[in-house]
């Protein structure tokens, strides 16, 4: 099929498909890609636990029931003791932010911030804030924090930092002097609510912060040198380099989950009244309930999730893995991401692009070429193939848009075999146009009506054939040129086709410079005879005129002479199974042949057989012809010159 034949419809259709495709791709991205891969990472990548030496201790439900909340916070210097003092944990997260003084319990602060003091391994969390501060002298707190807590984050482009932080929550001043380092440990959402990536560095008022899992992977590596690029993350000193993302939220990177157990945690769990009752036990000589050595060479993520508390006590976020995924989790995964370096990749928009045009492509490719079926059959094959390709992707860590090429497949199927179809619409009515000018457009109309039953055979039926003949055309062609000839033909024929549609006739053929037309059918019509003669006598009037023209412009006069005849005759198609034709046969026919021929002997122009007369009387001025012996007839026969019909036709 030639598809692309038609080149401003082509054009249009190509640029209607990118319209409806750029609108498919935004729906796609926005409603369904983001639940398909939710449904990847949860079933085909977190296929795995979490690091065994990663481990959270929550302040969970069993421990609001041992103290309701809000705890003290000697209950929190108790756990940082027991990991300090009796452990040797590695290094220590805590997912907490801290912002006041517990004015009530002035002891139990001193207590804490004592503690923290004396823990050298600790990374405690920060917010930033998307507020300003409130007057200039808070302002001085970005100056304090940065020398404290800064790390050297250098970044090699102009970022994406639209001041989206514009402020840090200040810590207590106590607690402030005994941190001693920091990471951020604000997330972001997408606009489905799941958290799919973390932000793993902040700018706050044009200043770089890592995340807690971040600065945790610094301080175990003994470095602050991190280099940003636009689409990586690196760490010189332990040849971390991994991808990220660049934008307003901050220097992102696409989190890889892992594996939850029992009770919901990728990472093993420790109740906090657990490990505060094992320091008790360990101080009075007893057994504890939780071996310190258990935390031999691990890191140590510290944090809040109880459902049975506050509302804010409640640390648990949407992720692909959960409805409500416990922060200190999130936290711990992060930084396992980085231990081991396992975050997942994400395509590049050019690698999107390229796949949605192949696919389109190809698509278009096999609609224009193969047949509904065989194409339809392709297509499918096609799209299962691009799927077991992303389960693929997904398997080795890589995150590529499965529903939006399936869509857009789905819609350049739709819209190759709309465009298919109409574009073979088209054609059609081409080919009937171009076969109606010869074959009658009524025959066609009846070929196309009844195309799925075109054979050989017809009816008999009562019709009536006319016949009209140029006089003198054999000499007129002998004094002139054939192209001279076909311009004086063609302006004859172009003048009476409409005049024998006009009258419900159709044009059988054109033999030579003669036509045969017939009424009564395929046009179903009572009043054939009559329409017939009208039919001549208007193709009379229309030769007189254009002899006046044609002697004007020094053509050679012509005439024509008309002969008619009514009777039954057989109606259909004639020829065989490959070739048929579609007309008239039968005495009827030839009849009205031979009475044109008598126009030559008796030097009329129209002549009508009796069977035609005993129709057309009332209409028709005639003169009787005597009585004519007909070639193949026995027996003779009245045929009349029709001179005028009345006034009232």
């Amino acid at each position: 099929m030639k598809i692309f034949k038609n080149k401003s419809f082509f054009i249009k259709s190509f640029f209607l498909h990118i319209f409806l495709s750029i609108i498919v791709i935004g729906l796609s991205w926005s409603l369904l890609e983001p639940n398909a891969y939710n449904f990847m990472i949860k079933n085909f990548i977190a296929n795995k636990p979490g690091d065994p030496n990663i481990a959270v201790i929550v302040i969970d439900d069993k421990s609001i029931e041992y103290h309701r909340w809000p705890w003290p916070r000697e209950y929190y210097a108790k756990i940082l003791e027991y990991l300090n003092t009796y452990t040797k944990a590695k290094l220590i997260g805590y997912d907490a932010i801290l912002t006041t003084l517990d004015k009530d319990n002035p002891d139990s602060d001193k207590y804490f911030f004592n503690t923290i003091s004396k823990v050298p391994n600790l990374v405690v969390g920060f917010s930033p804030q998307q507020y300003a501060y409130e007057n200039e002298a808070d302002k001085a707190y970005d100056k304090v924090f940065k020398d404290k807590f800064g790390t050297n984050i250098k970044l090699t482009f102009s970022p994406y930092d639209y001041g989206r932080y514009r402020s840090i929550s200040k810590f207590p001043k106590p607690y402030f002097d005994a941190v001693k380092m920091t990471g951020s440990v604000n997330v972001s959402q997408n606009h489905n609510g799941y958290l799919t990536y973390m932000d793993q560095i902040v700018s706050v008022n044009g200043v770089y912060y890592p995340s807690l899992g971040l600065r945790m992977y610094l301080a175990l590596n003994d470095t602050k040198d991190v280099t940003v690029y636009p689409d990586r993350i690196v760490v010189d000193k332990t040849g971390l380099n991994i991808q990220a993302v660049p934008n307003s939220k901050g220097i992102q990177t696409l989190i890889n989950y892992y594996k939850l157990s029992d009770n919901a945690y990728s990472h093993k769990k420790y109740s906090a009244i657990d490990v505060i009752k094992s320091l008790e036990l360990i101080k009075q000589g007893k057994k504890p309930i939780i071996d310190p050595s258990e935390f031999n060479g691990k890191i140590v993520f510290v944090g809040a999730n109880a459902k049975a508390a506050a509302l804010a006590l409640e640390d648990a976020i949407p992720t692909p893995m959960q409805q409500k995924h416990p922060g200190v989790d999130i936290q711990a995964t992060n930084l396992d991401n980085l231990v081991n370096n396992e975050f997942l990749k994400q395509t590049c928009f050019f690698f999107d692009l390229a796949i949605l045009i192949t696919i389109s492509l190809i698509t278009f490719i096999l609609i224009s070429k193969f047949t509904y079926f065989v194409s339809l059959g392709l297509i499918i094959f096609v799209a299962g193939l691009y799927t077991v390709f992303s389960f693929l992707c997904y398997r080795n860590g890589i995150a590529v848009n499965i529903i939006t090429p399936l869509a857009i497949q789905l819609l350049t199927t739709i819209f190759g075999y709309s465009y298919r179809f109409l574009q073979e619409g088209k054609n059609k009515e081409k080919i009937k146009q171009a076969m109606g000018k010869y074959l009658s457009q009524d025959i066609m109309k009846n070929v196309v009506q009844n195309i799925d039953d075109i054979k050989l055979g017809g009816k008999r039926a009562n019709v009536t054939v006319l016949f009209a003949d140029i006089r003198g055309f054999t000499s007129m062609s002998e004094k002139m040129t054939a192209e001279e000839v076909s311009v004086i033909l063609n302006e004859y024929f172009t003048e009476i086709e409409p005049i024998i549609t006009k009258y419900n006739g159709v044009i059988n053929k054109f033999i030579g410079d003669a036509v045969m037309a017939i009424f009564g059918e395929p046009i179903q019509d009572i009043n054939h005879p009559q329409n017939a003669v009208k039919c001549a006598y208007e193709m009379l009037k229309t030769v007189d005129r254009l002899q006046d023209k044609w002697l004007f412009e020094g053509k050679p006069k012509i005439e024509i002479g008309i002969g008619i005849n009514t009777g039954e005759a057989f109606v259909g198609n004639i020829g065989s199974e490959k070739r048929l034709e579609y007309t008239v046969i039968g005495d009827t026919v030839n009849l009205a042949s031979r009475i044109e021929s008598y126009n030559k002997v008796y030097r009329t122009n129209f002549l009508i057989s009796s069977s035609t007369y005993s129709y057309v009387s009332s209409i028709a001025d005639v003169i009787k012809i005597s009585e004519v012996q007909i070639r193949g007839k026995a027996k003779k026969m009245d045929i009349y010159e029709v001179l005028r019909l009345s006034q009232n036709d």
